[in-house]
């Protein structure tokens, strides 16, 4: 599954992951801490969609 920022645009691919800030491949949206930002324009979990 994808979810991309509503704000930037930036994707969020749970089979990639986000290794450059610590996210393993695999974990899925749910899973990220409920702090997590977009890399690009820092807005939370709330501004992501299903892509």
């Amino acid at each position: 599954m994808k979810y991309v920022c509503d704000v930037c645009g930036w994707e969020y691919d749970e089979e990639l992951g986000y290794p450059e800030g610590g996210i393993a491949p695999g974990t899925k949206f749910e899973d990220l801490p409920e702090d997590f930002e977009c890399p690009l324009c820092h807005v939370g979990k709330d501004m992501f969609s299903e892509a």
